[in-house]
């Protein structure tokens, strides 16, 4: 099976190229967020590298977030176009857990954190287990504070993974003993390790209905809920475009 792996959930820009399990080739970038003019082309590259066609492709795996929403609205759009396009697969994984598999420590509880704005995070736990990244607690939009709730009981060291740069300081106060990670960018190579516990969707009905995970409102809609209490939940909102 030739699959085709990509993450553009953030600034970074990763896309991996799959045969069977086997790693074929990577191509990254981590210099400005024009995920909108490289990211076909990084996968045209590949393809055309490894002597493939498109139609040759029979997979594609993306991240479906949480992250910017801009750069998850690109790849997954992407994805969806591939999928429909070449009559393919399509498999959605978390961006943190992406960042979780640059961990190899097997007895950490590994925390991936991407910076949410407004001194809020994505995060969520998780820990490798018979060679299997495990969800401890799932992806959510937190404060840094409830984070430090969720962990201040944990008896198992704690590596930090991510955007804790941002919080570095916060983080140091409140986890004095945990580990921060050296690699903090997301890879494309670690996505084909990610999808067993991945539904992946061979149906056009289901990948028509294939959408990001923000795991929170955009500004726009916490905007208008905040204008419009009467109707929480914001099913009435509209985008102006």
């Amino acid at each position: 099976m030739k699959t085709i792996a990509f993450d553009t959930s953030n600034q970074p820009l990763s896309v991996a190229l799959f045969e069977d399990d086997n790693l074929i080739d990577q191509r990254e970038t981590n210099v400005h967020r024009n995920h909108s003019t490289q990211l076909l082309p990084f996968i045209d590259e590949l393809v055309k590298q490894a002597n493939w066609t498109p139609q040759d492709l029979d997979n594609v795996i993306v991240s479906q977030g949480p992250g910017s929403y801009t750069g998850l609205r690109i790849a997954v759009t992407t994805a969806k176009t591939l999928a429909f396009t070449l009559n393919i697969s399509l498999t959605g994984i978390s961006s943190l857990a992406l960042l979780a598999a640059n961990v190899t420590d097997r007895n950490a509880i590994i925390v991936p954190i991407m910076d949410a704005r407004y001194q809020n995070i994505y995060a969520a736990q998780y820990q490798w287990e018979s060679e299997r990244l495990v969800v401890r607690q799932p992806d959510k939009h937190m404060n840094i504070d409830k984070l430090h709730a969720a962990l201040e009981t944990m008896q198992q060291p704690i590596i930090f993974v991510g955007e804790w740069q941002r919080f570095e300081d916060q983080l140091r106060e409140l986890f004095p003993v945990a580990t921060f990670a050296q690699d903090n960018l997301p890879h494309a190579a670690n996505m084909m390790s990610l999808v067993q516990d991945s539904t992946k969707l061979t149906d056009m009905d289901d990948i028509h209905q294939f959408v990001p995970n923000y795991h929170r409102l955009s500004q726009a809609e916490a905007d208008w809920a905040k204008a419009h209490p009467e109707d929480q939940g914001g099913h009435a909102y509209v985008e102006k475009v």
